[in-house]
C-alpha cells in the first residue's frame, strides 16, 4: 500500500476553503438574483403609490359628481351623505401636508370651498332643490383646482 492518506483535499486545497469558496459562489448568486428582485419591488411599490394616490383622488372627484348628479334627480339624502363624505376627505387631504394627494398650489385652491359645507349640507338636508346649482359649481370649481376641468373624452 502506498503512504498516501485519503484526506479530504482536492488538489492541496483544504476542506474547509473549498467550502468557503462554494458559500462566496453560493452569496454571489444569491445577490445578483435578489438584486433585480428588488429593484423590481421597489418599482412596483413605486406604482402602488401613484395608484394609490390616483384612486383617492378620484373617489373625491366622484363622490363630489355622485352628489351633484343625486342631487339634481331630487335624492337630497344620499347627496348630503356624499357631500359629508367628500367634504371630511378634502378636509383629511388637506391636514395630509405634503403627504396629500393634492400639491400646494391644488390645497390652495380647494381651501376656500370647505367654507361652503355648512351651507351645501343644509341645503341638502332641507331638500333644496338650489343645492343641485350649488353643487354643479362646487364640481366645476374642484375640478379646476384641481386641474380636472375639462371631462374625459369618450372615444369615438
Amino acid at each position: 500500500m502506498s503512504d498516501q492518506s485519503y484526506a479530504p483535499t482536492t488538489i492541496g486545497v483544504p476542506l474547509w476553503k473549498r467550502l468557503a469558496i462554494y458559500a462566496l459562489i453560493f452569496l454571489i448568486g444569491f445577490l445578483l438574483g435578489l438584486i433585480p428582485m428588488w429593484l423590481n419591488a421597489h418599482r412596483i411599490a413605486k406604482d402602488l403609490e401613484t395608484t394609490r394616490v390616483e384612486l383617492r383622488r378620484s373617489q373625491m372627484r366622484s363622490a363630489l359628481s355622485g352628489a351633484a348628479i343625486d342631487a339634481r334627480r331630487g335624492d337630497y339624502e344620499p347627496a348630503r351623505k356624499a357631500m359629508s363624505d367628500f367634504f371630511t376627505v378634502l378636509n383629511t387631504e388637506l391636514d395630509r401636508g405634503e403627504d396629500s394627494t393634492l400639491d400646494q398650489t391644488q390645497r390652495d385652491a380647494v381651501r376656500p370651498l370647505l367654507t361652503q359645507r355648512d351651507e351645501i349640507i343644509t341645503l341638502l338636508a332641507r331638500n333644496d332643490p338650489a343645492a343641485a346649482d350649488r353643487l354643479s359649481n362646487l364640481d366645476a370649481a374642484y375640478r379646476k383646482a384641481t386641474g380636472n376641468a375639462q371631462p374625459l373624452s369618450s372615444p369615438q
